[in-house]
Order: structure tokens, then C-alpha cells, then sequence
């Protein structure tokens, strides 16, 4: 879990000041970002609820996802949360937000991890989109994040889940990041985005190395490091340490609270406790 969030802080440095060098240096200026704000919320929102859903419960469902952004866009505005999303969030009338935006896939790790069938990750990824991203382009780009974890997690081999992904989605995951990263520049739209960002984790041979191949695609650097890194952590199961250590103190202590009593509750033992 604490993969994703660590992607989001070495990669928000690069998101401005953006880079093509897979040896980048870990910056002392790295922050963590929304996205780390909003995987927190979808582990409170489903500490809170884990209950598993039909596609007859997704509206409720939807509502205690937005519930727990709007509460923890409260306790961080200034995170680097976009212009529409921060108008959704302190408007608690706001309608339903169409955004086709990677905004959703950054938020969903937890998912993949919480659930123990592929059909109910799907449905929670959904349902985790539904207030601010209710667009198809989002939807597909939020369950194929959440399907990664989930297959990730259970064992899969990186080509079945490129199969999986490239036959659900229709993702092109063929491409190399070599390929990609000379024409890649920033843009959060969902089918830009995420789909190098899930080819990142794909071609790694550990953690680090996703982490490093998202960045240096030179785009929208934690948002896809957060997507590789949540996938990565997944799969490899381990985080070096020196990058713990990079980044633990540049994480709010309300995020790592949350996010550890989420690793606890399910599970996730390799994690750094809070002290």
C-alpha cells in the first residue's frame, strides 16, 4: 500500500520539473500530492464499510467513497488537488463529475487489495469513480489499476496480467517505455496516462525500477509512479528501504496512520508500522 504513496512523493518533484533520465536523483523536495490524500480516503472509506456490493448498490456505495474525499480534501486543499475537483469537494450539492482524468485510477490501489474476487474489485473500482470521474474512459482506466493489485497480489504472472488487461480494456500494453518515453509529455487524461504508467510495472525487474520507468517517461510523473508503484509493490512485495526512508518523513502522520491501519487490518505485515 505504502507503494502507491511512495511513487506519489518521488514523483511529484518530476511532475514540474520533469525529467527523461531513468538515474533521476530522489529529490529533497518531493512532497506527497492528492494522490496520496485520496488513496488514504479509499482506505477509510472501506475500513469504514468493506462490505461487498452488487451493481445495485453502487450509488450508495459511490456516496461513502465521496464522503471520505471530501473529508480528507478538507484536512489537505493545498495538496495539488485540480481546479474541478476542489469546486466538487466543497460543494456538498455538487452533481456527479464527468472527468475523463487519471484522477480515479491514482486513487484505487487500496481496492485491488481489500477484495477477494476479481468481479467485486471491479464493481468497487466503479463505485470509487461514480462522484467525481463517472465517465467510461475513467471507469476502465480505475478497474484496470484495481486489477492489476488484485492479480498482482494473487500470484499472476505479469503476462497474464498483460492478457487480462489488453483483452477487458483494450489497452495497447505491447509498447516499450523506451517507445513511449520519446513522445511522452504531460497530460492526466485517463487513456494517455495509465496505460504507460501500468507498462512501467510490466517491464521493471523490481520495485525501484518501476518506480524509475514511470518517472522518466517525463509526463505526469506521481500519478504514474503511483500506479506503477502500487502495482509494483504488489508483485514484488518488498520496497527498499532507502526509499522508505526518503519518504516516510515527508508523509503527513494522519496519511500514514490511515494507510497503516488499512495494511494492518488486511494484512499487509511488510509494511512500516507507525511508530
Amino acid at each position: 500500500m505504502f507503494g502507491a504513496i511512495y511513487g506519489d512523493v518521488i514523483g511529484s518533484y518530476y511532475e514540474v520539473h520533469y525529467t527523461k533520465d531513468i538515474a533521476f536523483p530522489l529529490h529533497p523536495d518531493s512532497i506527497f500530492t492528492d494522490d496520496s490524500v485520496l488513496t488514504a480516503a479509499v482506505c477509510k472509506a472501506i475500513l469504514q464499510n468493506p462490505a461487498e456490493i452488487s451493481r445495485f448498490g453502487l450509488r450508495k456505495r459511490a456516496e461513502e467513497y465521496a464522503a471520505q474525499y471530501r473529508q480528507f480534501y478538507s484536512y489537505f486543499p493545498n495538496a495539488g488537488f485540480g481546479n474541478l475537483f476542489s469546486k466538487w469537494a466543497r460543494d456538498p450539492y455538487a452533481r456527479r463529475g464527468r472527468s475523463f482524468g487519471n484522477g480515479a485510477a491514482m486513487r484505487v490501489i487500496p481496492i485491488g487489495y481489500a477484495y477477494e474476487t476479481l468481479e467485486q474489485t471491479l464493481l468497487q473500482a466503479k463505485a470509487s469513480c461514480l462522484a467525481t470521474h463517472n465517465h467510461r474512459e475513467a471507469i476502465q482506466g480505475a478497474q484496470a489499476v484495481a486489477a492489476a493489485v488484485f492479480l498482482a497480489r494473487n500470484g499472476e504472472t505479469k503476462e497474464a496480467i498483460r492478457s487480462y488487461l489488453q483483452k477487458r480494456f483494450g489497452y495497447d500494453l505491447t509498447l516499450t517505455l523506451a517507445e513511449i518515453r520519446e513522445h511522452h509529455t504531460f497530460n492526466s487524461r485517463t487513456a494517455y496516462s495509465v496505460p504507460p504508467a501500468i507498462i512501467a510495472f510490466l517491464e521493471s525487474t523490481d520495485y525501484e525500477s518501476a518506480l524509475r520507468g514511470a518517472v522518466s517517461l517525463g509526463g505526469d510523473a506521481d500519478t504514474e509512479a503511483c500506479i506503477a508503484g502500487g502495482i509494483a509493490e504488489a508483485y514484488y512485495r518488498e520496497i527498499p528501504d532507502a526509499i522508505r526512508r526518503f519518504c516516510n518523513p515527508k508523509i503527513d502522520s494522519t496519511i500514514r496512520r490511515t494507510v497503516w491501519e488499512f495494511c494492518d487490518h488486511y494484512g499487509l505485515m511488510n509494511q512500516p508500522k507507525e511508530k
